[in-house]
């Protein structure tokens, strides 16, 4: 197709409408660089189309297009701008200015398709909101943009008067628009129910698309269904962000349709790169990722029973529905309470391990013990691994404990806290304070402080999360507290678990199997 010579064909359309719908989540807000860098990462996983926002709408999204056209190059994505018909009694010239001038090749127009919302909510005619949709879609064509319409309410519009539904969409394409896209705006619509009226338009001739919102918990099944009934163009958002319940995972619906359906609607390479992609526009929209998202979630392929893993191990297919690695996804095996041997064996391989059956056994045992008094290893996998090789007589001592203590004060209306700890390392015996706007700060920099000398790895490691669960509570503050600490060396993390009715006991716990599993993981030569 000229204009678009990267794409597999005109064929079929992914359309992403992340930067306008998708921004629509609560408690979500892009700013204009958040939204050029957006663009890049879905145009680096090769849809098809971008839409970047209402130019006309608010100041920032006319800003986008602006700098768009210097700062945004794209290899195989379209940027399309998104607006409304002219207003009733209205001129296209006017009222479509923005549009015109926003530098975006498609402009996709939003029409209304439910003539309840034409009389009530526009407080117009019939007659009129047809001639809005011609005269919007004839004027963008005349100056040489492609055009799109959004059918908004389509479906809803469909069950209440079907005839004037399918007349919008008509006088929409006699004027010239290429692609009609039926909205399930209010998402309420089931898959059997919306892939009939679909199939129904796209017998008439037209070139439909689908555009579903998430209410039911239907948008993804109702993408596929309309494409299964003809739909050539679908849209959706990066991670299924948007208004309220969210839009149709644009990520999903790609990843079946390559992966169940065999359709190619990327190019070719490009389907590895969806996990990636995925996480890279959580952390720009700065929403934590779902890990039970699916294909892309790093729980999507986690395993946990004994059972599972333990067929896993024959063969990953038969609890996998597909290759994690085509989505560039990983497996994971969780280990817990649940495991099985299947899953100490395949996890101890993992780590370059190779328990005997003796050794499996004991690490059962120990998992399933500890976990019942509040651990939990499938959340802390490198204390896991210490367990391992200490159950295999290779886990390494980089220091003894002595002692700790720690203070914490309360003076002239600010608290302080003060950590002493007394360790043996390398045949020395050292003694160090710490102070920290806590007392885990202040142990973690006790810590540091006594080994950093000897062990000057440590000082490219950061604590970077800390999170404390009561995991027993009948004892009310005498509870038992479950610790986890996530570690970073800067390329990557690691999570410890400590476990106690102290909290701060539990802290150095998870503290001191960061700090070996640091050093471990830098390859430093152990005590014993």
């Amino acid at each position: 197709m000229a204009g678009l010579p990267h794409l597999p064909s005109d064929d079929f359309h992914v359309y992403d409408t992340t930067l306008r719908d998708g921004a629509q989540r609560e408690g979500m807000s892009l700013s204009v660089n958040d939204k050029l860098a957006i663009a890049r990462h879905l145009d680096d996983l090769g849809v098809g189309f971008i839409e970047g926002g209402w130019p006309g709408a608010n100041p920032k999204d006319a800003e986008f297009f602006r700098r768009a056209r210097t700062e945004l190059e794209l290899s195989t994505a379209q940027l399309a701008a998104f607006g409304s018909t002219r207003r009733p009694g209205g001129r296209a010239e006017a009222d479509l200015a923005h549009l015109r001038e926003s530098g975006a090749g498609v402009v996709t127009l939003v029409a209304k398709a439910d003539v309840r919302h034409v009389e009530r909510a526009l407080r117009t005619t019939r007659e009129e909101n047809l001639a809005m949709v011609r005269d919007s879609v004839a004027h963008l064509r005349s100056e040489g943009q492609r055009v799109f319409l959004d059918a908004e309410h389509f479906f809803d519009g469909y069950v209440t008067d079907p005839a004037y539904a399918l007349q919008v969409l008509t006088v929409a394409a006699e004027a010239g628009a290429d692609v009609l896209a039926l909205c399930d705006t209010n998402g309420g619509m089931l898959p059997y129910r919306l892939a009939e009226i679909v199939a129904a338009v796209v017998g008439t001739g037209l070139r439909v698309g689908i555009h579903a919102h998430n209410d039911a918990a239907c948008a993804v099944a109702n993408s596929l269904a309309a494409i299964d009934a003809g739909a050539t163009h679908v849209q959706g958002t990066a991670n299924g962000y948007g208004e309220r319940s969210g839009n149709a995972d644009l990520f999903s619906v790609v990843a079946a349709l390559e992966t169940k359906v065999d359709r190619r609607v990327l190019p070719a390479g490009r389907l590895v790169e969806l996990g990636r992609v995925a996480h890279a526009v959580a952390e720009v929209a700065n929403i934590a990722p779902d890990p039970h998202q699916p294909w892309v979630g790093s729980s999507a392929f986690a395993h946990k029973a004994g059972l599972h893993v333990s067929a896993i191990k024959a063969d990953p297919d038969l609890y996998q529905h597909v290759d994690p690695s085509v989505v560039g996804n990983d497996m994971r095996l969780l280990v817990s309470e649940l495991a099985g041997r299947a899953t100490i064996e395949l996890k101890g391989r993992a780590l370059g391990l190779e328990p005997d059956a003796d050794t499996v056994l004991r690490v059962i045992d120990r998992v399933k013990d500890l976990e019942s008094v509040g651990y939990s290893f499938e959340a802390a996998e490198a204390s896991f691994e210490l367990l391992l090789r200490e159950e295999m007589g290779e886990r390494p001592h980089y220091f003894t404990l002595e002692s700790w203590r720690v203070i914490v004060e309360r003076r002239a209306g600010e608290v302080f806290s003060e950590a002493t700890v007394k360790l043996h390392a390398k045949g020395e015996r050292i003694v160090a304070t710490g102070e920290g706007n806590g007392p885990v700060n202040a142990l973690d920099t006790a810590l540091r402080s006594a080994l950093e000398t000897i062990y000057p790895g440590l000082a490219r490691l950061e604590l970077v999360d800390y999170k404390v669960r009561i995991v027993s509570g009948e004892h009310g503050t005498d509870a038992v507290t479950r610790v986890l600490v996530e570690t970073s060396d800067g390329v990557h993390e690691w999570d410890t678990v400590g476990v106690h009715e102290n909290v701060i006991q539990a802290s150095w716990q998870a503290l001191e199997e960061a700090y070996t599993s640091g050093l471990l993981r830098q390859g430093t030569e152990s005590e014993r």
